[in-house]
């Protein structure tokens, strides 16, 4: 009877190792010019960080998982220097010992470089990438940290953060709260439920009118002294903070929930609304 039981344990501790043992996936690709990278995944979290690199290394580990048939697979292809990587997660389940199942790619690049990058169903994170950055999850955080370029960013329920970024930004979440700095020539942030919190360093400019709207939350708006701009502010139930004077019109509007004016002599229009919380313009 001891012998049958330690014999069914040994037979569960094995396959207990054999799941918790992530298997690896990896490969390097060779360059000339800038590369242009894309991920496609039902359901993996992507990391992203860049070096002083002459090619691209990507890594994929699979947490209970095999790679291959009948687990993850992976298809990619290279022309050029545009690379394509696409995986498929079979559909998830957690192990009786509640060990859950992940994939993870990891790809390090060179720091100038075109990403577009999509997950079903996980985070995305990148670092320290300038370039054209497209990243969209279906569920799941976002987070850039440093890099210059155009960043176009869409989840359908997470986080949105960006920090100490330069260019054009383009951040839409459905559920989640939007954190933003950096030195920026174009702005459009969206929410639909959640907070944004956002900041304009010194030395941004309006090339093309701005948007900060979410439908339920605060807004919370920094920008350098002597930025000029339009501005349409609106919140239907809240209060609005300015600490920029604001010169209304003929034809404008100053109410407790909405303003309409210029701020140091006007330019492009910045939008601001919530459709439910605070607002406030501040000097960053």
């Amino acid at each position: 009877m001891l012998r049958r039981l330690a014999s069914t344990l040994l037979i569960f501790f094995a396959a207990f190792c054999s799941y918790a043992r992530a298997e690896e996936w990896r490969k390097t690709y060779s360059i000339v010019g800038k590369p242009e990278m894309r991920v496609e995944t039902n359901d993996a979290e992507i990391r992203v960080s860049a070096g002083d690199l002459k090619n691209v290394e990507a890594v994929v580990t699979a947490q209970g998982y095999k790679i291959g048939s009948g687990g993850v697979t992976i298809t990619e292809h290279q022309v050029g220097d545009r690379i394509e990587l696409n995986l498929h997660t079979p559909s998830f389940h957690v192990f009786p010992f509640g060990l859950h199942k992940s994939v993870r790619v990891e790809l390090n690049v060179p720091r100038d470089s075109d990403l577009d990058l999509h997950s079903g169903d996980g985070n995305i994170t990148v670092e320290n990438v300038s370039g054209t950055i497209m990243l969209r999850s279906g569920d799941g955080a976002i987070r850039v940290n440093a890099g210059k370029g155009s960043f176009h960013i869409e989840t359908g329920d997470g986080r949105v953060e960006c920090r100490s970024i330069e260019g054009e930004l383009r951040a839409e979440t459905k559920d989640g709260a939007v954190q933003i700095d950096g030195l920026f020539t174009a702005l459009d942030l969206h929410t639909g439920d959640g907070s944004i919190d956002a900041e304009a360093r010194p030395g941004s400019r309006m090339l093309s009118p701005w948007s900060v709207r979410t439908g339920d939350g605060n807004v919370n708006l920094g920008l350098p002294d002597g930025f000029s701009a339009d501005v349409d502010v609106h919140t239907g139930d809240g209060h609005i903070t300015l600490d920029f004077p604001v010169t209304v019109e003929s034809g404008a509007s100053l109410r407790q929930n909405a303003i309409r004016g210029k701020i140091n002599g006007g330019g492009e229009l910045l939008e601001i609304k919530t459709g439910d919380g605070n607002i406030r313009l501040r000097r960053a």
